[in-house]
């Protein structure tokens, strides 16, 4: 099943067909490991998201250096900031940063997490390091019911994680949004087509944390992922900058 995101438009076409093509595209963000563990793009509780107070005339999001800056799209007014705490850490700081007039506020933080080995600006299939870049935000879905999303809002009980993995993981794609990065925009985040080959990696998503690293995609809690599905507008042009502290300031 297929539902539009808050404005009304019902989403056709591209149907999460058959668990084996879903799997072949969640293998970005979970798998079983050797250990007999998920080795997921994870779902943790996480701590809620904070409202900020208001920040006055921040010109430019705060830790990006003119290179990343300057790939932010000069339309969007929305901007997904992902602060990872170093090159080799899972643990990350998401950020909601909306722009009013010429300056950006600070509006929503959570704790999060990322590839559980880390970071890097060349990620290739299997290497358990989130890509650092800058990425537009087209699509979302998940098994539960559209929240309200603004994003073009895909459910299907498909996307649920395999009862093979751990049970922390089971939960991990209740609320997806996908990051494109080879990918198709405008489909479903399922969708395993990836432009750039299979070895480039993909299917990297924001979705929900379970308290540890992921495989390569970028997690947070379940009402930080609710908020993020019913505030980030296409109108927008909304964009996640993410990468490890050193690299976004490079």
């Amino acid at each position: 099943m297929q539902t539009g995101g808050a404005n009304g438009s019902v989403r056709a076409g591209v149907a999460v067909a058959a668990c084996g093509v879903l799997l072949m595209s969640l293998s970005a963000c979970g798998g079983s490991g050797a250990d007999g563990g998920a080795e997921g793009d994870g779902a943790s509780g996480g701590k809620a998201g904070r409202a900020e107070a208001r920040t006055v005339d921040l010109k430019r999001i705060p830790g990006v250096g003119d290179r990343l800056q300057e790939k932010i799209p000069a339309g969007s007014r929305q901007v997904v900031a992902v602060y990872g705490e170093n090159k080799d850490s899972a643990d990350s700081t998401v950020v909601l940063y909306t722009k009013h007039g010429s300056t950006w506020d600070r509006t929503r933080t959570w704790n999060g997490h990322n590839g559980k080995k880390g970071w890097t600006t060349d990620h290739h299939e299997g290497d358990k390091r989130s890509p650092v870049g800058v990425f537009t935000l087209s699509d979302a879905g998940g098994v539960l019911a559209d929240p309200g999303a603004r994003l073009p809002y895909t459910r299907s009980a498909s996307f649920q994680a395999p009862h093979y993995w751990a049970e922390s993981h089971w939960h991990d794609f209740d609320y997806v949004i996908a990051i494109d990065y080879n990918r198709v925009k405008g489909t479903s985040p399922s969708d395993p087509t990836r432009p750039e080959g299979q070895s480039k990696g993909g299917s990297i998503w924001l979705h929900m944390d379970h308290g540890s690293g992921t495989s390569a995609c970028v997690s947070l809690s379940k009402s930080g992922m609710r908020y993020l599905l019913r505030t980030l507008d296409p109108d927008q042009h909304p964009v996640v900058v993410m990468g490890d502290k050193a690299d976004l300031k490079a």
